[in-house]
């Protein structure tokens, strides 16, 4: 039986990430904590800034490692607690005591989340002469010529001031609402060569069935006109016969 104590108390400064990463290695309703008893074969008591451990050499090594880790926040102790399984179920094959295992651990890869950098603000150049004096109110009053005008006179300034400004907020709300009913611009830019192609194949196409459907108008407006002339020439011979009857009678 051997005994090891872990200091955890120098390892971290800071206070409150020194208790939660102690926390971590507890685990809820110690879970974390007894998991790593069984796989190790060690007694473990977490107090204060000491982890005091005992039970066999080996098992002593793995517990401090462990614990270092966890208080470094190089590996958390569950993914330890794998390992140890993984190896555990291991060790009873005897075709594998001579090979190595690392093909059959996981590679747990630490994830550092990228932190928002802080605001920092442009430092001015220094001079050593103080600001200059900000004028104030009645300053700027006397040089708007504010300060010798009536009571009345000012506040016919301020309500005109205010009625400039309301009829500004209102114009730009009317273009807001005007530009929602603005259509957007076609892109003709934009359009690929393909698109082309296949619109000048449609009108090729058109054009091609224009001109049959003329070619076809053409030859049925001839046949029409032949017709015609044999119906005349037809009525115009069965006249003469009538009247040479009639003559002959």
């Amino acid at each position: 039986m051997n005994c090891d104590i872990v200091k955890i108390g120098s390892i971290i400064r800071n206070k409150e990430r020194f208790v939660k990463r102690r926390e971590r290695l507890l685990g809820p309703n110690l879970s974390t904590l007894k998991a790593i008893e069984i796989l190790t074969g060690c007694y473990i008591l977490v107090q204060g800034n000491t982890v005091a451990a005992m039970g066999s050499f080996k098992g002593l090594k793995q517990v401090r490692k462990i614990v270092e880790d966890c208080i470094k926040n190089i590996k958390h102790p569950v993914y330890h607690i794998k390992e140890l399984l993984i190896k555990r179920e291991l060790a009873k094959n005897p075709a594998l005591a001579t090979e190595s295992w690392d093909r059959f651990l996981p590679n747990f890869k630490k994830k550092n989340v990228k932190q928002k950098k802080p605001n920092t603000k442009e430092k001015k150049q220094y001079t050593p002469f103080p600001p200059p004096q900000q004028p104030s109110k009645i300053d700027l009053e006397l040089e708007s010529g504010e300060y010798f005008m009536s009571d009345k006179k000012k506040s016919a300034k301020k309500w005109q001031e205010k009625l400039d400004k309301q009829s500004e907020k209102s114009e730009e709300k009317k273009r807001k609402r005007e530009a929602a009913f603005v259509p957007p611009k076609e892109n003709t830019a934009g359009l690929s060569e393909s698109a082309k192609s296949t619109n000048d194949n449609e009108i090729a196409d058109i054009t091609k069935s224009l001109k049959k459907k003329a070619k076809k108008f053409r030859n049925s407006e001839a046949e029409e006109n032949v017709k015609i002339e044999s119906y005349v020439a037809s009525n115009e011979e069965s006249r003469s016969k009538k009247k040479r009857r009639s003559s002959s009678k």
